[in-house]
């Protein structure tokens, strides 16, 4: 049976059968939980159409749109091959600040370099055409160099700033040492212009031997980032390794630390080469930090009003602890840690917020599900 056919047919079991909510646990009262739409492979990131749909891709290198009422799409076309090995193939996904008028959207992905084996992160965007079927004219406009990864530690995330500038959150292709040198672009937060140009005000613009596209470094495998709400101001999460999962706060020409900082060791249980302390001078120390790694993948703040209990809070989700981590702010500080959706027993990939209030949730399976969540609070 085609894909198409059976992405008909469960179309068509959902429109016939309605589900009620399931409900789950909250120290706030009780969470509830809806599939929205079922049958994607490994889905890695979602964003919302203005109106209401989603895109989602998947990582073996699917783009698709998903209606209001979860009914789901064939494959959008233009979209790039993808190195779809290990941990890489289609990624993030963001919309241009100006899609109302330019419709572009932009993907991360794992892209193949021309020997070796190796790959690196690649973003490129492309025009979604009115009936949504196609992306036309896509273009590269950024390429991790060199290209390192056998299919480990690709990152990645998109996130627009209120300036209008690109931040994109790298992985270092598993080649710890990397993430220090600035000639390259491993374990790094890179920040551009939407056309892929070079901010001329950039940390390392003019510095011999350092990527002019580099705004933060030190970083391991950071596959979560979003635009604080409050402030503006970026944040982002990274896999440490058998511990020491963090959340920071990038900032221009920071060094965050790793591998000469980290909380965690190596998988072997013995220490990482490199490390020279949980905290090490002239580095940043992270500004939340897991001891135990749950490994964190997805991230949304929540400021929208009907939830008005999770009004300053951050959402992350958990791949190996298969849980969604509700982080309580008061500012830039983590007040509080609760942990939700235990019982749901599945790794969550990615976190946003809709236009309408929920939160929505993509699980990382090979018939992955689209969910929404809300709060019957107390």
């Amino acid at each position: 049976m085609s894909r198409t056919l059976w992405l008909g047919l469960l179309a068509l079991m959902a429109g016939l059968v309605q589900a009620a909510p399931d409900e789950h646990p909250s120290e706030l009262g009780t969470l509830t939980t809806e599939v929205v739409a079922s049958g994607l492979e490994y889905p890695w990131a979602l964003a919302f159409l203005p109106d209401g749909r989603m895109l989602v891709t998947e990582r073996p290198g699917r783009l698709s749109l998903v209606t209001t009422d979860g009914r789901l799409s064939s494959p959008i076309s233009g979209v790039p091959r993808v190195f779809a090995q290990g941990q890489g193939g289609l990624l993030d996904l963001a919309l241009s600040p100006d899609f109302d008028k330019d419709r572009r959207v932009y993907l991360s992905y794992a892209e193949a370099g021309d020997e070796g084996g190796l790959a690196g992160t690649a973003v490129g965007r492309g025009t979604l055409s009115a009936d949504g079927a196609r992306l036309e004219g896509f273009e590269v406009i950024f390429r991790q160099a060199p290209k390192l990864s056998s299919g480990l530690h690709f990152g990645s995330r998109l996130v627009f700033d209120r300036d209008g500038f690109l931040f994109v959150a790298l992985g270092e292709n598993n080649q710890r040492p990397t993430a220090q040198d600035l000639d390259k672009l491993q374990g790094k937060v890179v920040r551009l212009f939407p056309d892929g140009r070079v901010p001329g005000d950039n940390p390392f613009v003019g510095l011999a031997g350092a990527r002019p596209e580099i705004w933060s470094y030190g970083h391991r495998n950071q596959q979560g980032a979003a635009l604080n709400p409050w402030t503006g101001v970026l944040w982002t999460h990274e896999h440490g390794p058998r511990g020491g999962d963090e959340v920071n706060i990038p900032r221009a020409g920071r060094n965050y630390g790793w591998p000469r900082a980290t909380h965690g060791i190596n998988y072997t249980l013995l220490p990482i080469p490199e490390a020279e302390g949980e905290t090490v001078p002239g580095t940043e120390p992270p500004l939340y930090v897991w001891e135990r790694s749950p490994a964190i993948s997805g991230m949304a703040f929540y400021d929208a009003e009907r939830f008005p209990a999770w009004r300053h809070s951050l959402f992350i989700g958990a791949l190996a602890q298969r849980q969604l981590i509700r982080l309580q702010l008061d500012g830039d500080k983590v007040v509080h840690e609760e942990r939700l959706l235990e019982d749901l027993d599945t790794r969550i990939r990615d976190v946003r917020q809709g236009p309408d209030g929920y939160l929505y949730l993509l699980t990382d399976e090979g018939d992955g599900r689209l969910l929404r969540v809300g709060l019957n609070p107390k």
